[in-house]
């Protein structure tokens, strides 16, 4: 059966430009699903995901912060690092150059050039081309074990197993991307073809399937859904969900026999390639969503106000990564910002698919229109940010991560408190106390609202603010906790931001998710990652440091 690909019809060489997408839901999600007999837990072998962190009180000095002088470091520091044959078993992913003058050479680790799922490796050089530190995490299984790594099967008939695997409708949001890589599970590791696959409709699903390359078998997978040349920009105007008047950026356009309209297209940042808002119109199809067009300048209609907010919102967001960060855009190139507004019927999500945001409508009972909250639009775009950075899984430990970074650069971008989603909840939800969907200043606060997810607690069924409130959860049941869990870290990131302020807290965890953070770190690597960026930014021994050490300590991170 031939598959349509469905893209939308501006930009699309823009989206596809990135990289494979890690994605994330930020609402009440579905849980994910066991399809066809997999059960999908993360299990994995003995020595197959050791975290790694070096730090070098001497630095060694080198000509030239390079790949070249990096692996120079790690042939020398074998017995130090752990990484047996580093010439042999590294290739390079990146080199990054930030503006501390810190380079930064990150490794995948490969057996015959195929990449080792999970395992990175990271050199940090300081402006003096001395090495200062090293961390990721290896698989030092695959130097004990020979690994086969060609394929018996087709990408192609990879593809057709992944395809059946999800019960994937025809229709596909984009082409299936498929790369050999060699994936650590159940003691074993295996040659398998990462399959990524995404699609819209009643369950919308961004999956990553593992097929063995020899037996054609699903060993693993997951759902990693986070739920005009001459046009000219001008401003405009909207009213937003709430009411608020909205200052847009918008474009001319002509259509035949119609006259001159306006579109939500706003191409007026440099080097960008357009803050663009399509109506998804309710039908919960990727191929009907069109560039929303109105007949004025002025977007007042009650249709429009959730279209507004999510035009308005992801500049906010946009400026806040250039501005603080010196970030264009999610992948810090310059690719397009899409939104799709008015997905779904009563649709109480909305979701980063590894391309585009997309917002529901809410139910009315407990959530209204998701793009009326500044927080939640961060939280998305957050995610994309995470994909084209630490690209962190989407399923236990790394997915709670995933989604607290989310949370805290959402709660630093809508700075007027620390919780999310309080402009999202419905009439009814906040006359029965439900105000917010998490909180970062008080967790417990909050009662997880998912009935399968409140069994695994040890708190009385709330949010966890310690890690002797951890959920264990099973990866069937939200990702192994990944919207619950993360209010732990969460918390951690609140108490540093009390002693030392938002905007050097950003700065922090900026570059603790674009540095040292690698796709498989744990809430541990979260700390050491936090605490070297203090120390990157403000030195050993200061008050930031401090703050950190501290923020992660009353949480039981240790």
């Amino acid at each position: 059966m031939k598959k349509k690909f469905i893209l939308p019809v501006a930009l699309s060489t823009a989206m596809l430009a990135g990289s494979i997408p890690v994605s994330s839901v930020f609402a009440q999600s579905t849980d994910s699903k066991v399809v066809s007999g997999v059960q999908a837990s993360k299990v994995w072998n003995e020595k197959a995901s050791v975290p790694l962190f070096v730090k070098e009180r001497f630095a060694e000095k080198f000509a030239s912060s390079t790949s070249n002088e990096a692996l120079n470091y790690l042939k020398k520091n074998e017995g130090k690092t752990g990484i047996n044959n580093p010439d042999k078993t590294l290739k390079v992913k990146s080199v990054q150059k930030d503006k501390l003058g810190m380079t930064h050479v990150r490794f995948n680790q490969a057996v015959n050039g195929v990449n080792v799922e999970g395992a990175e490796v990271v050199v940090h050089f300081n402006e003096n081309n001395e090495v200062v530190s090293v961390n990721g995490r290896v698989n030092q299984t695959i130097a004990d074990d020979t690994v086969d790594t060609t394929a018996s099967l087709s990408s192609d008939s990879a593809l057709k197993t992944a395809l059946s695997s999800v019960n994937a409708p025809e229709e596909l949001t984009y082409e299936p991307t498929t790369d050999l890589v060699v994936l650590p599970f159940g003691g074993e590791n295996y040659t398998a073809y990462k399959v990524n696959v995404n699609f819209m409709g009643d369950e919308p699903g961004n999956w990553f399937v593992f097929v063995d390359a020899k037996t054609g078998e699903v060993i693993d997978k997951y759902n990693g859904l986070m739920h005009a040349d001459e046009a000219k920009t001008q401003k405009g105007a909207g009213k937003g969900v709430h009411g608020e008047h909205r200052e847009l950026h918008i474009t001319q356009v002509k259509e035949p026999n119609a006259g001159t309209k306006f579109a939500l297209a706003d191409y007026s940042h440099e080097n960008l390639g357009g803050i663009v808002t399509y109506d998804a119109k309710n039908d919960n199809t990727s191929s009907n969503d069109t560039l929303y067009v109105g007949n004025s300048a002025a977007f007042i209609g009650d249709y429009d106000r959730a279209l507004v907010d999510a035009h308005y919102n992801s500049e906010k967001v946009y400026e806040y990564y250039l501005n603080e960060h010196g970030r264009n855009s999610l992948d810090g190139e310059g690719m397009a910002i899409i939104s799709k507004v008015h997905y779904g019927t009563n649709y109480n999500n909305a979701s980063w698919n590894g391309r585009w945001m997309t917002y529901g409508d809410g139910d009315g009972v407990f959530m209204t229109s998701l793009s009326a909250g500044l927080d939640v639009a961060a939280h998305e775009m957050t995610h994309g940010v995470i994909t084209h950075s630490a690209n962190l899984v989407y399923r236990n430990q790394s997915g709670a991560l995933n989604e607290s970074f989310a949370d805290v650069f959402g709660a630093l971008v809508d700075d007027s408190d620390w919780e999310m989603g309080e402009d999202i909840m419905a009439p009814a939800a906040k006359a029965d106390g439900v105000t917010v969907l998490r909180s970062l200043s008080n967790p417990n606060s909050v009662v997880v609202s998912n009935a399968e997810r409140r069994s695994y607690s040890t708190n009385g069924g709330v949010y966890p603010d310690h890690m002797n409130e951890f959920y264990n959860m099973p990866t069937s049941v939200d990702g192994g906790g990944v919207h619950v869990n993360s209010s732990i870290t969460n918390h951690a990131a609140y108490l540093i931001g009390q002693e030392i302020g938002r905007e050097k807290l950003g700065q922090i965890y900026y570059r603790a998710l674009t540095v040292y953070l690698t796709s498989n770190s744990d809430f541990s690597d979260a700390r050491q990652a936090v605490v070297q960026s203090a120390i990157d930014l403000y030195g050993e021994g200061s008050e930031e440091v401090n703050a950190a050490n501290a923020g992660f300590d009353a949480v039981g991170i240790y």
